[in-house]
């Protein structure tokens, strides 16, 4: 997306002023870095650069708060997009939810209905039974774990260099940039221990 944008760019003579990176889900409505993409926009009237909007389609959220904004934006996949298109796109993005969480629900309750027995009622024991004893899913767990620490040491380093050594500037610092912890959660000093404590072992 990075390359779309810098391509874009090259081929209008525009200059990049920023650039912001929306990692919040898609579920809530609280969007920090567009946020301040469309408050940079408003103060500079500059226009919002999407690069793919095709992606955001499902993002009823943010293609809301994209229409109310008043900002001029536009997406390098679809540069006819307006504020009519996008009004469309978020009422069948709202809609798309509504009808699979609607759908779910009903499956739930027939299947409850019939006899079934949802989740795993044994737990680990069923783990063991398999011969397995959890050990594929610790390593799933672990490996996802690593991957998501390699990709957040060097934002650790840059924040570090920036003078923030400790566990709670780290921290303030990660919130304020509106990233979550691997479980979509806010930071604190004890998963910003645990997270440096992954990344050294990494270095090992």
């Amino acid at each position: 997306q990075r390359k779309v944008i810098n391509d874009f760019a090259a081929s209008t003579g525009a200059d990049v002023l920023a650039r912001f990176i929306e990692v919040e889900s898609g579920r809530k409505n609280d969007r920090p870095q567009l946020e301040k993409a469309l408050s940079l926009a408003r103060l500079t009237g500059a226009t919002l650069v999407i690069a793919r909007l095709d992606r955001l389609s499902r993002d009823a959220a943010f293609l809301l708060t994209l229409q109310a904004s008043g900002v001029r934006f536009l997406a390098c996949d679809m540069p006819e997009a307006n504020d009519l298109t996008v009004g469309i796109m978020a009422l069948v993005a709202q809609q798309e939810r509504e009808a699979i969480s609607r759908r779910t629900k009903e499956a739930l309750a027939a299947a409850r209905a019939r006899g079934v027995k949802l989740g795993n009622p044994n737990g680990a024991a069923a783990l063991r039974r398999s011969g397995e004893d959890g050990s594929a899913l610790r390593r799933t767990v672990t490996a996802n774990a690593d991957a998501f620490a390699r990709d957040l040491a060097p934002v650790i380093v840059s924040i570090r260099a920036e003078g923030h050594t400790t566990l709670r500037a780290i921290a303030d610092v990660l919130n304020a940039r509106g990233i979550r912890t691997r479980r979509g959660g806010r930071w604190h000093v004890s998963t910003v221990k645990n997270l440096r404590g992954r990344i050294a072992t990494l270095r090992h």
